[in-house]
Formats: C-alpha cells, sequence, structure tokens
C-alpha cells in the first residue's frame, strides 16, 4: 500500500479546511508507519519509553474513539487497549500485537468518527462529556484538537522513524 497525502484546500470553507487538515494529518501517521515490518513498527524509542510507531497508531485510535464516539455522540463503548489497570495499555506491546490489527482497528475507528462528525454541524455541543473534567465541546473544538493531537504525534513519529531506518520528511 502506498500512502498519497494531498494538501488540504487553501480557499476551502472552515469545515471543509478542518476535515482536510485531520486527513492529511491521518494520512502522515499511516506515512509515517509505511513499509516497516511489524516489529520495526513495535521498535520502543528509547528506554525507558515504550513509545513505538504501533503504540502511537493504537493511541490514535483510542483517540478517535474517545472524542467522536464517546464524546461527541456519547456511544457508550469501551477502551480498545488500555485498561483501568493499565491507563497506557496502547503503548504496552508483545510480539504479539500486528501492524495488520492495529491498522485495520484504526482504520474503523478513523471511519465511525467521519460518520459520528457527518451528523453535527461545527456549533454543535457534544451529546457526550468528557471523563475526567464534564466538559462539552463544540465539533469545531475537537476538530481542531484532533489535528493538534495529530501533529504533536506525527512530529514523535518523525523521530521514531529516523531512529528506525533514517527516513526522515515533513
Amino acid at each position: 500500500m502506498t500512502i498519497e497525502r494531498s494538501e488540504p484546500a487553501t480557499t476551502a470553507d472552515e469545515r471543509t479546511m478542518l476535515e482536510g487538515w485531520l486527513k492529511y494529518h491521518r494520512d502522515t501517521l499511516a506515512w509515517k508507519c509505511e513499509g516497516l515490518t511489524d516489529e520495526q513498527l513495535r521498535t520502543a524509542s528509547v528506554e525507558p519509553s515504550t513509545l513505538s510507531l504501533m503504540g502511537l497508531v493504537r493511541h490514535m485510535a483510542e483517540v478517535e474513539r474517545g472524542w467522536f464516539r464517546k464524546v461527541m455522540a456519547d456511544e457508550q463503548v469501551g477502551p480498545i487497549y488500555y485498561t483501568d489497570e493499565d491507563p497506557d495499555g496502547e503503548f504496552h506491546l508483545t510480539e504479539a500485537d500486528s501492524w495488520a490489527e492495529a491498522y485495520a482497528t484504526w482504520q474503523a475507528e478513523i471511519e465511525v468518527a467521519n460518520e459520528y462528525a457527518a451528523r453535527f454541524a461545527l456549533d454543535d455541543v457534544s451529546v457526550g462529556k468528557h471523563r475526567r473534567t464534564g466538559e462539552r465541546f463544540n465539533l469545531r473544538w475537537i476538530y481542531t484538537h484532533m489535528i493538534e493531537e495529530y501533529a504533536r504525534h506525527n512530529g514523535h513519529a518523525d523521530l521514531l522513524r529516523e531512529r528506525i531506518d533514517g527516513n526522515t520528511g515533513d
């Protein structure tokens, strides 16, 4: 599979711009993982950190689920990888964890997130509340936060990829 990234339109309306930047950053994370083996994708940055490319993808599956399904739509779904006993479970990988599963789960969460977001206007306030703060958010805030979340983690992904095989890029 070859990841094709497209820069968002420079003159689009607000929603198209937000959705375009979110897609761009989702594609960037997939691009950073492209062409690596499961072992490479499980490679942690540097001890004691457990940060890895596969862990980042699993984390973003949780983030997609959390913001779009749980907060925006108030869907009662549990976590994918973490537990109360292991709140960073998405980063705690074993030899049994595979890219095929992590990628498929992440893409499924993105698909549901896009379906849920399409039901709301940018100014619509979330049906659900943040699990820790109890706050509600409008869809515009969630899109902006998701772009920020991906952009931050794509910086991590760039460093991880460079450590693994020397590849760098924007």
